[in-house]
């Protein structure tokens, strides 16, 4: 055996027309494997709770919001985590959605919000993006565990049947538009 890979190593050092260009191929075919896998790890590490509440302006501000939600803790102990609903869950919105991420690196790398009142200063502004951003895809990240195919409107209050059952059937209106503030508080509206 060792006889063998001896053989096919000194096949593949010698530099030869035919074998250097299948071992380039069959190594650019490995490393492009490592690199997606690496890829792939990242991007999904960066989607857990952990990472997202590991500088204190998300884990002393919004994340503290969240735990008094119906999003944190419910009768059926299901419980999103923030990527459920500030990323999208299929690949190519995901990758549009952290390619705008990296103006929250900015904003934490030269302290935009790293204190309460810059924080409350922005509020506004930041929710504005997000509303604007999940109006624009049709609330996707709402949708994607809440289904209206799956609604119960028997179980659900007369008001809401009557938003459910025309508006947001119709497209006439999206989730974003009524469910403002669901996860965290809103902000002073001000003039709004």
């Amino acid at each position: 055996m060792k006889k063998v890979l001896k053989v096919y190593w000194d096949i593949l050092r010698r530099p030869s027309t035919h074998l250097s260009l299948g071992f380039l191929t069959i190594g650019a075919f490995i490393a492009g494997i490592i690199f997606w896998g690496g890829f792939n790890t990242a991007m999904e590490a960066t989607n857990t709770e952990a990472f997202c509440t590991g500088c204190h302006e998300m884990r002393d501000n919004v994340y503290q919001e969240l735990q008094g939600t119906i999003h944190y803790s419910n009768r059926s102990g299901v419980r999103a985590i923030c990527s459920n609903c500030h990323v999208p869950h299929n690949w190519t919105d995901k990758i549009a959605r952290k390619m705008q991420a990296s103006k929250e690196v900015w904003g934490k790398i030269f302290g935009t919000i790293d204190t309460r009142e810059k924080f409350e200063e922005k509020r506004l502004e930041l929710a504005t993006h997000e509303w604007n951003r999940l109006k624009a895809n049709n609330s996707l990240e709402c949708r994607n565990c809440h289904l209206f195919e799956s609604m119960d409107f028997t179980k659900q209050s007369k008001r809401a049947v009557d938003a459910h059952s025309t508006q947001l059937a119709s497209g006439e209106k999206t989730c974003i538009d009524c469910h403002k503030g669901i996860a965290h508080h809103l902000p002073d509206m001000g003039g709004r």
